[in-house]
């Protein structure tokens, strides 16, 4: 495998997590509750760092909610839950952070959007206070700058540059030079209002693949500063999923990237943990990060008409989410795990023997035996009904995780 360019950044502490400087990426999430309902976030920011999120974003929008983040915290810190807890500010976060005290000492880190936090001089001024906000509790900022919440003054200013000199450019490029532009501008302004640059962090966030790309790479070539990277509104399900793979998948393998967040949009009722799946697969699937057990399974076709290898595949997958929180917190290397549900004879015995535990199930027409291999060598055959076949491979699971991988001292 050829080694992946990296881009040097600077060391940001972030609670009890370190991004850039060579630290591994983190995953990142936001809660979807009303901030302002302390018990329901509290409990959403915990199950998010439980299904693998290092750090929790809520939205501190009015005084209610800036009055419910220290109980947040509190109630996660009670929890056994350390992921730091994000603040992320529009508008009025200069009066949130400055009225409410104890809101300010709680987040560990506040997130800025320079698009929105005034305009004018004040827009510099009401910068600026969050900033100083930051250096009275040692807090450090995200400078999250928004294709959809640019400045205006400085778009308009170039598109009229554009215009004026007969520049050729396309609005798109526009919009990305401005991003670029205002996340470097806002670097500038938060050095001189008196941040560290081990206290800054970057992004520059649009919907689009391919501009996302363009931005990030000019970014990364003009700071030092650590980047989070996702698109702002990747969509719902299989398009989310694919339109935010193909943009950060290409700017991770360049070695762009020191936080991700996967945006994806929940269906009505949806599990927002699904976020905090993908943003974890992605990394995994790049070889970057090692969050959970990997479940290979194939896809299916004709010789598989049975669909007990996908209810085996789907309950394992489910099985191993369940389990992780308290796997591994106590056993060592166990998320390094492999499994593979197979569902004939094809590629079954050869992706099995593959894997650290993985059983090759009958296609259509196959006799019904089900050999299981582990570590490459043939260890049980099981058959029985599919409730028999799910508890019995569960039982080699649970033997194989506390057997083979140490106790944490």
């Amino acid at each position: 495998m050829a080694l992946l360019k990296v881009h040097r950044t600077v060391g940001v502490r972030v609670g009890s997590v370190q991004v850039g400087g060579g630290a591994p990426i983190v995953v990142q999430s936001m809660t979807m509750t009303d901030t302002a309902d302390a018990a329901a976030t509290a409990q959403q920011c915990i199950e998010l760092a439980q299904a693998g999120s290092e750090m929790v974003r809520v939205t501190v929008n009015l005084p209610e909610a800036a009055e419910a983040v220290p109980e947040i915290k509190q109630r996660m810190l009670d929890a056994g839950v350390t992921a730091p807890l994000i603040g992320d500010f529009h508008y009025n976060g200069h009066l949130l952070l400055t009225r409410y005290p104890e809101c300010a000492k709680a987040l560990d880190k506040y997130r800025i959007n320079p698009g929105n936090v005034g305009t004018g001089r004040r827009r510099d001024e009401q910068f600026a206070t969050i900033c100083k906000v930051a250096i009275d509790n040692g807090k450090p900022v995200r400078i999250g700058v928004n294709a959809g919440s640019l400045n205006q003054e400085l778009v308009v200013s170039r598109m009229q540059e554009n215009t004026d000199r007969n520049l050729g450019k396309t609005s798109e490029e526009i919009i990305n030079e401005c991003m670029v532009l205002s996340a470097l501008q806002s670097i500038e302004l938060a050095l001189e209002s008196g941040l560290r640059k081990d206290q800054i962090i970057v992004s520059c966030k649009t919907s689009r693949p391919r501009d996302l790309i363009a931005v990030y790479r000019e970014l990364s070539r003009r700071t030092d500063q650590p980047l989070h990277l996702g698109l702002t509104e990747a969509g719902m399900g299989m398009k989310g999923l694919v339109w935010s793979a193909s943009a950060m998948g290409v700017l991770l393998n360049e070695g762009i990237g020191d936080t991700i967040r996967i945006s994806i949009t929940p269906r009505p009722g949806g599990d927002r943990r699904e976020e905090v799946y993908a943003a974890c697969e992605l990394l995994q699937a790049l070889g970057l990060r090692s969050f959970s057990p990997s479940v290979t399974a194939c896809p299916g076709c004709g010789r598989t008409t049975s669909t007990t290898f996908q209810e085996l595949a789907e309950r394992t997958q489910a099985y191993i989410r369940e389990r992780m929180p308290e796997w591994k917190a106590r056993y060592e290397g166990v998320e390094t795990m492999t499994l593979a549900v197979m569902g004939c004879v094809v590629n079954g015995p050869g992706e099995s023997k593959a894997a650290n535990i993985g059983i090759s199930l009958p296609g259509t027409g196959e006799a019904p035996n089900c050999p299981v291999f582990i570590d490459g060598k043939h260890y049980t055959t099981l058959r029985g009904t599919y409730d028999e076949l799910a508890t019995a491979f569960r039982e080699l699971i649970d033997n194989y995780v506390e057997t083979r991988y140490p106790v944490r001292q």
